[in-house]
């Protein structure tokens, strides 16, 4: 598809050097006869042709017809087969990414990523899922998601999902190989971003730390403290479940930056400060009571450099 307006340019600067070498015409008047040539349109000969000229026009003719039939096949084949509209979906895409900001990009559409995107979008969080499968994106309908299709260990690939625009990147591919070069690759191309990764191996935990992830969550060490949990804490694991999902809304755990003068106030101390308050300093139209925890701001940490 994208080597169909090549074949023409080819075959008129066929033609044009051909008239020239074969008649010895002036360029222009070579390139005007292969014009009329490739397009049938016959308007006469530019000048008396020889019997070299007349065999190089009939096979130039035949290239044009042959030419026109092949890229009208070809359009008409990439419009049934949807590479048109993939291309034209495709377009619209990055001009949506191009507009991002303040967004979370997801790298791996498997089983942990697809989970993570659903939390995301539940929450309201737009995000973009990056993933090298074209049939895992396929179907994709997830309200403040878009999902791009290509290999998140390509610098390319993550500029176009808006890396220096992004808030957060997670990196959930299976492979902790690949997680440990993405994210270098994205600690190299932003410092500023937040980078959660998944790790397989608890091998892998200090490596993606060093590369620059700001956190790193092993599915697995998580899975199975839960489990531990629902045996021996049952209640407190139920009251974590509660307050942590987003479909209960009658009791969350929020995490919220608090101003000089925003309406909660603590005593100042360097240790954090628990705080009872009336919801009528958190939220005028709530009646609702705010237990929260107060801690000094700290500069947030920064992962250690590459070397």
């Amino acid at each position: 598809m994208q080597l169909l307006p090549i074949v023409p340019l080819a075959l008129l600067g066929l033609g044009t050097l051909g008239y020239h070498a074969i008649e010895g015409w002036p360029w222009f008047d070579a390139l005007y006869m292969s014009v009329i040539t490739l397009t049938t349109i016959g308007y006469g000969e530019v000048h008396p042709l020889g019997p070299g000229g007349r065999v190089f026009t009939m096979l130039l003719s035949l290239g044009g017809i042959f030419t026109l039939f092949f890229a009208t096949t070809e359009f008409l084949r990439a419009a049934i087969g949807g590479e048109l509209s993939f291309y034209f979906g495709r377009h619209r895409m990055e001009k949506k990414l191009a507009k991002l900001t303040g967004h979370v990009i997801v790298c791996g559409f498997g089983r942990v990523g697809r989970q993570v995107c659903e939390e995301f979008s539940a929450a309201g969080v737009p995000f973009v899922i990056v993933d090298s499968s074209a049939d895992r994106l396929a179907g994709f309908a997830m309200a403040t998601g878009h999902p791009l299709c290509g290999d998140a260990t390509e610098d390319a690939v993550l500029r176009e999902a808006g890396i220096d625009q992004a808030r957060a990147l997670v990196v959930a591919v299976p492979s902790d190989a690949d997680n440990l070069f993405i994210t270098m690759s994205a600690r190299l191309l932003s410092d500023r971003i937040t980078i959660v990764a998944r790790a397989e191996e608890a091998a892998s935990v200090p490596k993606l730390v060093r590369a620059g992830a700001n956190r790193v969550i092993s599915p697995h060490v998580l899975g199975g403290g839960r489990v531990v949990q629902a045996v021996l804490r049952p209640a407190v694991l139920d009251f974590i479940e509660v307050a942590t999902r987003s479909e209960h809304l009658d009791l969350q755990i929020e995490e919220l930056p608090v101003a000089p003068g925003g309406g909660l106030v603590a005593a100042p101390s360097p240790r954090p400060a628990c705080a009872r308050t009336s919801a009528s300093s958190w939220s005028r139209s709530s009646s609702a009571a705010v237990t929260c925890c107060l801690t000094r701001p700290t500069t947030p940490s920064s992962p250690p450099a590459i070397p």
